[in-house]
């Protein structure tokens, strides 16, 4: 179907090269030596998970996140990285929507009490569902040209 100047699948396309390109900035803006050196995102995430008001989030981030906190800043920033490239190229792009729409979905949980943070997460969640269950990867992406997830 053809809209306004591009198709619905041409759309969805720049729908997800769109997120790509937030995940992409979220990495690029990220202080990488103080998140891998001083431990600073994993260290906020850990002050803002100790005040959570539910317990289920304290202790799920307790044992998953706080015992290898250098490993989990390495694991936070190469997968923003992962991600913004994923769908920028269209390269396992389902792959990359749901693993997207999880870190969002996490940092949405996380954040529950801090509304500044919602819009961002909750946009970038709402554009990988779009995208995925448009099947935004059949246009403009290396998934279609190797003709990857048809």
């Amino acid at each position: 179907m053809q809209t306004i100047w591009l198709s619905g699948a041409e759309w969805l396309a720049v729908l997800r090269i769109g997120l790509g390109l937030w995940w992409l900035e979220s990495w690029r803006h990220k202080d990488k030596k103080a998140w891998f050196e001083r431990g600073t995102g994993i260290a906020w995430a850990a002050s803002v998970a100790a005040e959570h008001r539910w317990m289920s989030v304290r202790r799920g981030f307790d044992a998953v996140v706080k015992p290898p906190p250098r490993a989990m800043a390495y694991i936070v920033v190469h997968a923003e990285l992962a991600l913004g490239l994923g769908l920028i190229l269209g390269i396992l792009t389902p792959v990359a929507l749901i693993g997207g729409l999880l870190l969002n979905l996490l940092y949405l949980v996380l954040m529950i009490h801090d509304w500044a943070e919602q819009g961002q997460n909750s946009m970038m969640a709402l554009i990988s569902l779009v995208a995925f269950f448009g099947m935004g990867w059949q246009t403009w992406s290396l998934d279609e040209a190797l003709g990857l997830f048809l």
